[in-house]
């Protein structure tokens, strides 16, 4: 991989100008960050478009601007036969053809590209050989990472991802703890941290403001002095209180496993201040990703790249309101509720909820315990510009069953003339209104097939 690296910040040295296409999720935005940092620091002129899918009306626009190279990152390797102009890909979705040329991703090097290697961190290689001083550029990487949710499989990032961790480390650009590794660790009182905890859910808890309360008041934590405290501003004795509290109330209850997932490995942002969505690299990607679930991202990218002021401002007002917007969309799938298909649960949310939720909104059911986790989820929902947006998530005893989402979403996209890529555990595609029972009909004969090729 370091040679294809190599091959790639050669091509882009040749260049002066050179256009930057990203996908519009914190992955693909810390990727535009990392290469964006880096031509700066080169001094090659570059543009940036952010982008939801990399489908013909975006390879339209992109032919029509006319760089003399163009830089794809987090994106392109699932149409890398169809980019029929001067081009390099940094992606780690699964490819879709057979072009190797300029093409840097972890599944052509044998690794897997949703645990081991994200969008952002294939684009640091090719920061790193551009110059060894784009080593501090790999924090971004790390919150691109767990933004992609690579820690998910093995509670801590593994292989590739951390090997660049301890460039992040060696650089201090971030320091490594074992703590806590519930959302809102920064920037919730520490009683609603409890409440929205989501991964692991807490029954009796989650969900329950009094209950998270009488919980903490039960092991004596102080909840407010001046102001309402945080997570960060209980002292250690406290947190291990909390801790072993929650852990005894989940073995208790029958959900050990749940316990294991409460403690793991946390990334701070050294340089960034302590209390905010910057300290934290979980809270830091989620910032990141509000700003382009809104399209937004080109906001989200002054952030990556060091604005602390008015763009930092905007993003913060984007992320409440995107709060808000899951809350809301939760509440919607649930009232719509699942159909229980042969090999999935399906909901087709209409127009009810944003099309650039809807992947979110399903990983929240996944984990929330609304729905039972047997069988992969798929969602419908109407996008801005006419067409129907399908999102889907999975487990990972699902995919070591046989799933591959990514080979789902594509090849039933394909059968009804639409587009469609990503990960094995989440993929998504795009269609054509009134596709939508064929490619439920074909992505269910596919997952059938995929368990049979696993038995």
């Amino acid at each position: 991989m370091i040679g294809r690296a190599g091959e790639i910040a050669d091509a882009i040295r040749e260049e002066s100008n050179i256009m930057i296409v990203g996908h519009a999720d914190a992955d693909g935005i810390t990727a535009t960050g990392i290469i964006a940092s880096a031509l700066e620091r080169e001094g090659i002129a570059y543009g940036v478009k952010i982008i939801k899918q990399l489908d013909e009306d975006a390879l339209s626009e992109i032919r029509e601007a006319n760089y003399p190279l163009t830089a794809f990152v987090d994106l392109g390797s699932g149409v890398i036969d169809e980019l029929d102009f001067k081009r390099v890909v940094m992606d780690h979705h699964s490819p879709g053809g057979s072009d190797q040329k300029l093409h840097l991703n972890p599944h052509l090097f044998g690794h897997d590209g949703s645990t081991e290697l994200s969008g952002a961190g294939s684009a640091y290689l090719v920061a790193k050989a551009l110059s060894n001083r784009n080593s501090d550029l790999s924090s971004l990487a790390i919150v691109g990472a767990v933004g992609d949710m690579q820690t998910k499989s093995m509670g801590k990032l593994i292989s590739l991802n951390r090997e660049i961790l301890q460039d992040a480390i060696k650089a201090e650009k971030i320091s490594l703890i074992g703590d806590i590794e519930l959302f809102g660790r920064e920037t919730k009182p520490i009683h609603k941290m409890l409440e929205y905890a989501s991964d692991p859910i807490i029954p009796g808890i989650t969900s329950n403001e009094a209950a998270a309360i009488a919980f903490l008041n039960s092991v004596g934590i102080e909840l407010k002095n001046d102001r309402w405290r945080r997570w960060v501003d209980l002292n250690f004795e406290e947190r291990g209180r909390v801790v072993s509290a929650l852990v005894k109330y989940l073995i208790k209850g029958g959900y050990g496993k749940r316990a294991r997932r409460l403690v793991g490995e946390v990334y701070i942002m050294v340089e960034e201040e302590k209390g905010t969505e910057l300290h934290d690299a979980k809270e830091f990607s989620t910032l990141l990703n509000a700003t382009a679930r809104y399209d937004m991202g080109e906001v989200g990218l002054k952030v990556a790249m060091g604005d602390r002021g008015d763009y930092l401002q905007k993003a913060r007002s984007l992320l409440s309101g995107h709060r808000l917007q899951l809350a809301i969309g939760f509440d919607v799938l649930r009232e719509i509720g699942f159909v229980n298909g042969k090999m999935v649960k399906y909901v087709h949310a209409g127009n009810a909820v944003r099309d650039t939720l809807l992947g979110t909104l399903l990983n929240m059911m996944l984990t929330s315990g609304e729905v039972e986790r047997d069988k992969p989820l798929l969602g419908f929902a109407e996008s801005d510009d006419g067409k129907i947006k399908v999102s889907s998530r999975g487990t990972k005893e699902l995919v070591d069953r046989g799933l591959h989402l990514n080979e789902v979403m594509s090849a039933a996209a394909q059968k009804v003339g639409g587009i469609g890529g990503g990960h094995d555990i989440a993929a998504g595609a795009t269609i054509d209104v009134g596709k939508e029972e064929k490619f439920l009909e074909v992505a269910e004969e596919i997952i059938d097939g995929q368990y049979g090729r696993a038995i």
